[in-house]
């Protein structure tokens, strides 16, 4: 009975370790991964700037674009412009994503950037609504294939506020023709614009990459229960010495 009771605990002990192991190199294997995709995420920042036709071609054939550097030029429709909700430097406020008509006739939602609560009214920030056609100079964004958490409060297009990026009820909630709004967004870079409002450059590429911490914790848990099945063994023996 001694012996199966000291196989048992031994194979216990090889099974908690392992998992334990197991678990570190995952994370390891996460932080490779995590590590190399931020690398990605930054080269493609700072490659040449996309054309909105090299984005489109590149969506089409399924290719990541999220934070390519790309390049728009079209004219804003203001009257259309609809509201993210969203802090900058701990104010609040909203991201103004504003429809783009380009020459084509197509339709580029562009996220100009923040404005602060108080100034969320066009009215008070007419300087900003610039006129004619523009060119705009950002990072392209991916479209979400839809609400990123059952936490996130459904969007309220009656109220012209969002609180994740859907771009089609932002298109149809404006009346825009579907069949014309590319299935992308371009978050505007930091170049200011008249009265200074939105604040453009507000793209945050927030990736956690806690994966070395988790990896030395579970590495840690497997030596402490290393370090406790030899204390207890060499206590044992000692016993036994008496």
């Amino acid at each position: 009975m001694r012996t199966v009771r000291q196989v048992l605990s031994g194979f216990l002990l090889l099974s908690v370790l392992a998992v334990l192991v197991g678990l570190g190199t995952w994370q390891l294997q996460r932080l490779a991964w995590k590590e190399g995709l931020l690398a990605e995420i930054e080269s493609r920042r700072h490659e040449p700037p996309l054309t909105v036709e090299a984005v489109a071609r590149m969506v089409t054939e399924r290719k990541p674009v999220d934070y390519r550097a790309m390049t728009a030029t079209g004219t804003f429709q203001h009257d259309k412009e609809r509201r993210f909700l969203a802090t900058y430097d701990g104010r609040p406020g909203f991201y103004i994503y504003t429809p783009l008509t380009l020459a084509d006739g197509y339709i580029l939602f562009v996220n100009r950037g923040f404005v602060p609560d108080e100034r969320k009214d066009p009215f008070s920030r007419h300087e900003g609504q610039v006129a004619g056609s523009v060119t705009i100079h950002g990072l392209a964004r991916e479209k979400l294939g839809g609400k990123p958490s059952a936490l996130v409060p459904d969007n309220d297009p009656a109220r012209n506020i969002f609180y994740w990026k859907d771009l089609d009820t932002m298109a149809a909630s404006v009346g825009l023709d579907q069949a014309k709004i590319l299935p992308f967004f371009l978050d505007a870079g930091p170049e200011p614009v008249p009265g200074g409002l939105p604040i453009g450059g507000v793209t945050q590429i927030d990736l956690p990459n806690n994966h070395l911490q988790y990896a030395l914790t579970w590495y840690g848990l497997a030596l402490a229960l290393l370090v406790v099945c030899l204390l207890s063994w060499l206590r044992r023996r000692r016993l036994r010495g008496l």
